[in-house]
C-alpha cells in the first residue's frame, strides 16, 4: 500500500509541475526576441522583376547612407515562392486589409501598396518616429502574428500536458487495481 501512496504523490507532483514548466519556456522566449536591437523593421513584400518593387529598393540603397542605421529591411519575394505570397495576405488580413499587389511594404501600424515618391518623406517620417520608440512598445505585425502563433502552440502544450496526465492517471489506477487484487488473492 505504501508503495501505492508514493505512486500517487509523484503523479500528483507532474500535474502540478508540468503546465508551469511550459508556460516558462513560453515567456522566455518571447522577452529576449523583444529586445534584440533598436533599429525599425520595414517588411518588404515584392515580386521578381515588379518596376515597382525595382524603385522602392533603389530608393532604400539611396537612403541607406543616412538613414540605414534606423531599419533593417525583411524582405519577402512573393512571386515565385508561394509561401511568401501565403504571408503576404496573412499580415494582410490580419491588419484587416487588402493586399491587392507588391510592393506592399509596412512600418509600424502603417502600410503603402504599391510606390509613389510621395510615399517617400512618410516612409521616413513612420521609421524615425518608431525609432524613437521604445523597442518593446512597437507595433510590430509579424511579433504580434508570432505571439498569436506561440499561444496557439502553448494551447496545443496544454492537451499534451492534459493527455500526460491522464496516461499517469489511468497508470495509477492499474497499479492500484493490480495491487488490490493480489491483496484479495492472499
Amino acid at each position: 500500500m505504501n508503495k501505492l501512496k508514493i505512486l500517487f504523490v509523484i503523479a500528483l507532483a507532474c500535474l502540478l509541475i508540468l503546465p508551469f514548466t511550459v508556460r516558462a519556456e513560453g515567456e522566455e522566449e518571447t522577452t529576449t526576441s523583444e529586445n534584440e536591437n533598436k533599429e525599425v523593421t520595414l517588411y518588404f513584400f515584392r515580386g521578381e522583376g515588379c518596376s515597382h518593387c525595382a524603385e522602392f529598393q533603389a530608393w532604400l540603397e539611396e537612403i541607406e547612407p543616412e538613414y540605414g542605421q534606423y531599419f533593417e529591411v525583411k524582405d519577402y519575394e512573393t512571386w515565385n515562392d508561394e509561401d511568401n505570397a501565403d504571408l503576404m495576405q496573412q499580415v494582410a488580413e490580419a491588419r484587416d486589409e487588402e493586399a491587392n499587389g507588391v510592393p506592399y511594404i509596412i512600418v509600424g501600424n502603417k502600410s503603402w501598396q504599391g510606390f509613389a515618391d510621395d510615399y517617400k518623406s512618410e516612409i521616413l517620417s513612420e521609421i524615425q518616429e518608431l525609432y524613437e520608440t521604445n523597442p518593446s512598445e512597437r507595433y510590430d505585425i509579424m511579433a504580434l502574428m508570432n505571439k498569436a502563433g506561440t499561444e496557439k502552440k502553448e494551447e496545443d502544450h496544454t492537451g499534451d500536458v492534459i493527455a500526460i496526465i491522464v496516461i499517469i492517471l489511468v497508470a495509477a489506477l492499474a497499479v492500484f487495481g493490480i495491487v488490490k487484487a493480489r491483496k484479495s488473492a492472499k
